[in-house]
């Protein structure tokens, strides 16, 4: 995955683009552990019961605290994977967005009340 875009001169350094493409794909993947985990809570009672951390918002608190963990921990570790290495952004992109969009798809009530 080291290789140099088509448009760079072959003696010119590459750098690695492994950290930003981390980020960017753990922000999709924590934008849809969001939708996820709130679907899961509104239908299994023992999971909005867990996910419960502040009353007053109910198990919303901890499906946004959850989610946020996750990105976290998937941020560092593709981070750690990734950091020295030039890859593919345009798959990264894509999954990504692919990632975004089905997050916003799965929070809308006629969409998610179908699972």
């Amino acid at each position: 995955m080291n290789e140099q875009p088509a448009d760079c001169p072959a003696n010119a350094a590459v750098l690695p683009n492994g950290s930003g493409a981390a980020a960017i794909l753990a922000a999709g993947i924590g934008a849809f552990m969001v939708a996820l985990l709130a679907i899961l809570a509104d239908k299994f009672a023992f999971i909005k019961n867990l996910f419960v951390f502040y009353k007053p918002t109910g198990p919303l608190s901890g499906v946004t605290t959850a989610a946020i963990l996750i990105w976290l921990v998937a941020w560092f570790i593709l981070d750690l994977r990734w950091r020295r290495r030039t890859v593919a952004l345009r798959r990264v992109n894509t999954l990504a967005f692919v990632l975004l969009g089905l997050s916003l798809l799965l929070t809308f009530p006629p969409v998610a009340d179908l699972f």
